[in-house]
């Protein structure tokens, strides 16, 4: 019923850039907040980056002035740009979106949060 897919992963040098994209593509009413997620090796699965339907952002500490995520509303896209890239950085990075399903009603109805398949970055040192 609803896809998100990521794309834009590679292997890049730190201190290079990296632009990751995710599309969401369905039938839905709107899309609330959407995020970027990383899981690296024997780690938990952390926040990255996420932007409100409003454009408010929030980042984790460890990629604030570095990263900047964006979203294009009308297409049901959200990017995140990578800048600096450091070898920790490396990780699976996961697309997510908090989509509100339609009701039968035609108005906004529960919302539930979908993710992506995830694409590989790794930065080598």
């Amino acid at each position: 019923q609803v896809q998100v897919v990521e794309s834009g992963g590679g292997l890049v040098q730190a201190g290079g850039s990296l632009r990751l994209s995710c599309a969401a593509s369905g039938i839905f009413f709107s899309i609330d907040a959407m995020g970027w997620y990383r899981q690296a090796p024997g780690k938990e699965r952390e926040l990255v980056a996420s932007i409100s339907s409003g454009g408010s952002t929030n980042y984790a500490d460890s990629v604030k002035g570095r990263f900047t995520i964006s979203r294009d509303n009308a297409k049901n896209t959200v990017s995140l740009q990578m800048n600096s890239l450091k070898p920790e950085d490396t990780a699976v990075y996961y697309c997510n979106a908090d989509v509100k399903k339609s009701s039968s009603l035609g108005a906004g109805g529960p919302t539930y949060r979908y993710w992506g398949q995830g694409t590989q970055v790794s930065v080598s040192s």
